[in-house]
């Protein structure tokens, strides 16, 4: 017997003034399933779980939950109903500790004494997600991007919902932590829960999804059970075009003779990185691989200058580099860009203009105002980003666009060694697409890039080589025959594996 669904939504749409981000959505989700939202940047994914989390209203069409008409005033309403939205930008507030965070997501209306009681399952609902390091009591500007993100998801889990919406909620953690999220996923769906998990990771909704529905420029495109599309003819739906590759054609290695742009010895730091060393040649894409808190963000940190208590060495062109800095890296003389992880707290400020924030990084820098300007916007042009003016703050564009104005502003420096801290988290397929034809474009162009990333995809398909990060150190470097998804992941779980054939003729 079929399950009669737990939402339903008719005829809805949302405009925006002139600006119609959902058009006639007709749609619906059962209990006991994981039904996947996916859609490029800008397609409607996130107006539609505003929608249905109270945060905004229809401007036509009804929405149903177990066969009954709602219409919610806010999310705390639409919480208190069983639906609860874990957004793609986090939503906790900083100066507050990780308990408070959770806890006041379903504050108590009662005695004081119910806050042992709720902060007793605050602390279950992290243990369930495998954060059991994560203290209560610890405020959460203290805490990395990915530990963040636990706590995201942990607040949604303490509001026991019916209806579970998560917007990219494991965009920011590695493997094992990913694992442990899936787990308490299906153990949900299991026990009735309906999941609406909107990803651009098509492996993870591979392992998870029951049900599949697109979404292109405001419209629903198509709905049909997991496994029944291949993931070509998803893209095609997606952005309504065949995109022949989402990766490149693979390059060219760069010849092992070409000295060095960047040599990185014995690098250690504060118990988490231990003698690490690599080089990089100018040309090619560097992949720092491993799972989620190895060492290998610090490793960027260090070389760009934001650490103290830094030891080792690192050659530029061969002499040393010292005496390291942000503004000192950035500066003409050095050339060295850093793109920070989370767009929204690092990477910009959200309520100034694009155009403000395209400056940011060249502050300081005794630069031609105008000549800054003109190469961002011609950076903004071949990226291809969306936006209505300049003026327009920064947030009023989709994650996909500000993660290209954040690329256009370092860019614009004209680095000659650019580093990435996970350049496309929480982005769609598109503009991932977009962005990798233009690091490849840039390594042609003799850039020295190293890639920090979190998709073990893009360090196989992108990379020329990858460090794969094991308890602070390196525990393999993979290139050409041995850089595969099997081995990669062996090796950042401290696995060995079998050596390829070149490896074992030498």
């Amino acid at each position: 017997m079929t399950t009669a669904p737990l939402i339903e939504l008719s005829g809805i749409s949302k405009s925006y003034g002139p600006i119609q981000a959902l058009k006639t959505i007709d749609f619906s989700a059962r209990p006991g399933s994981v039904h996947a939202i996916l859609g490029e940047n800008g397609a409607g994914k996130s107006t539609l779980m505003k929608l249905l989390s109270g945060a905004i209203q229809p401007t036509t069409g009804e929405i149903r939950l177990n066969g009954r008409s709602i219409r919610f005033s806010g999310t705390r309403q639409a919480s208190a109903a069983g639906i609860v939205c874990m957004f793609q930008e986090l939503s906790l507030l900083p100066t507050l500790s990780v308990g408070d965070n959770i806890t006041l997501a379903r504050p108590q209306t009662r005695f004081g004494f119910m806050r042992a009681k709720a902060y007793q399952e605050a602390r279950a609902a992290l243990d369930l997600i495998g954060a059991e390091s994560i203290s209560l009591d610890t405020p959460v500007d203290e805490l990395s991007l990915a530990d963040r993100q636990r706590v995201e998801i942990a607040k949604a889990l303490y509001q026991k919902p019916r209806l579970l919406i998560l917007d990219e909620a494991t965009s920011a953690l590695g493997a094992s932590a990913v694992e442990k999220v899936f787990t308490v996923i299906r153990k949900l769906r299991d026990e009735g829960c309906c999941i609406l998990f909107i990803s651009h990771r098509f492996h993870e909704v591979e392992a998870l999804a029951d049900t599949i529905s697109v979404f292109r420029a405001g419209q629903h495109v198509r709905t049909f059970p997991a496994g029944t599309v291949d993931n070509q003819s998803i893209v095609s739906l997606m952005i309504g075009e065949t995109m022949v590759r989402l990766f490149p054609p693979p390059r060219p290695a760069v010849p092992a003779d070409v000295a060095p742009l960047l040599s990185v010895r014995n690098l250690s730091f504060a118990g988490e990185l231990f003698d690490v060393g690599f080089t990089v040649r100018p040309g090619e894409i560097y992949g720092l691989g491993g799972l989620e808190g190895q060492g290998q963000q610090r490793v960027l940190e260090a070389i760009f200058g934001t650490l103290s208590g830094v030891t080792g060495s690192i050659e530029l062109d061969g002499r040393p580099y010292q005496n390291r800095s942000p503004h000192r890296s950035k500066s003409p003389g050095i050339g060295i860009a850093l793109v920070p992880e989370d767009r929204k707290t690092e990477g910009m400020i959200q309520p100034l203009p694009i155009s403000d924030n395209m400056r940011l990084a060249g502050i300081g820098l005794h630069d031609d105002r105008e000549a800054l300007d003109a190469r961002c916007l011609a950076l903004l042009e071949r990226l291809e980003l969306t936006y209505g003016q300049l003026s327009d703050p920064v947030m009023s564009l989709s994650g996909g666009n500000q993660q290209k104005v954040l690329l256009a502003k370092w860019l614009a420096l004209g680095p000659r060694c650019l580093l990435l801290l996970d350049p496309t988290r929480g982005i769609d397929v598109k503009t991932k697409a977009q962005i990798y034809r233009l690091l490849t474009d840039l390594a042609d162009e003799g850039i020295a890039i190293i890639m920090q990333s979190t998709d073990y995809e893009e360090l196989v398909h992108l990379c020329d080589r990858v460090a794969v990060f094991y308890r602070g150190r390196i525990a393999r470097e993979l290139s050409a025959d041995t850089l595969t998804p099997e081995n990669l992941i062996s090796a950042a779980m401290g696995l060995s594996f079998a050596p390829s054939a070149a490896e074992t003729v030498q």
